[in-house]
């Protein structure tokens, strides 16, 4: 019986990851669309166990929806994508376009406190190529779910800060491991404008619903995705193969 272990470490940069997008919103409902990719300048090595980048370029766009109720607190948040991979260089390897889908639904209990789920799917569409690709189509997938905590505070008359936790379990995986994550994201954004005067405090909004989106690389899957959420004014927030 024989057993090996292999480690490594890296320092350096990681990709550059542009973003454009286009939101707007109609009472309790936000929309967005957005284009967004990967520039492979991040440290990466074919022949190190360790990278900060991909080692090649990528392209997704895709869009979301928010529906948030400020007056009683819910939330439900989808991100659908899809991303074409450029080949690496280093490798001679293409994955195929995959489709990404990141969701979220929630309830404040407070002004301050929001509980929830979230979860993702990712799967590819296309089959891996390339001269280097020695194992033919290849597609892999998986799903993830888990519970998510956020907390609102102020950080200054005109400031506030949102801290969310989350984890995902995974499953239904294939062509590809499967495990669990957890995410831990800091937010500092305006807080929430006064209402005019002579406006009832029956009718102010406790959250704010301005949308927000950004874009992150989400390790457990290995691909650009953008995050949707809707950013929470307090007045007294705020989401990546």
């Amino acid at each position: 019986m024989r057993s090996d272990s292999f480690s490594d470490t890296t320092w350096g940069f990681a990709d550059v990851i542009p973003q454009f997008s286009l939101r707007w919103n109609a009472g309790v409902n936000n929309f967005m669309t957005y284009v967004t990719g990967d520039i492979p300048v991040g440290a990466y090595q074919s022949t190190r166990l360790a990278n900060l980048g991909l080692g090649h370029g990528a392209i997704d766009a895709g869009g979301g929806y928010t529906y948030f109720n400020p007056a009683t607190g819910p939330e439900l948040s989808a991100v659908l994508g899809f991303t074409y991979n450029f080949v690496n260089p280093s490798t001679q390897y293409q994955s195929g376009v995959d489709m990404h889908l990141d969701w979220g639904a929630s309830q404040f209990l407070t002004k301050q406190v929001q509980v929830g789920l979230v979860g993702y799917a990712y799967k590819e569409l296309g089959c891996d190529s390339g001269s280097g690709d020695r194992v033919g189509c290849f597609r892999s997938q998986v799903f993830g779910v888990g519970p998510q905590f956020g907390y609102v505070f102020p950080l200054s008359e005109g400031l506030h800060g949102y801290v969310n936790l989350k984890g995902y379990a995974e499953f239904g995986g294939a062509a590809r491991p499967t495990g669990w994550n957890s995410w831990l994201t800091f937010a500092i954004s305006p807080a929430a404008a006064p209402p005019p005067p002579g406006t009832s405090h029956d009718h102010e909004i406790g959250y704010g619903s301005r949308p927000h989106f950004s874009g992150a690389t989400d390790g457990s899957r290995g691909r650009s995705t953008v995050q949707f959420r809707p950013e929470r004014g307090a007045r007294f927030r705020h989401s990546s193969a």
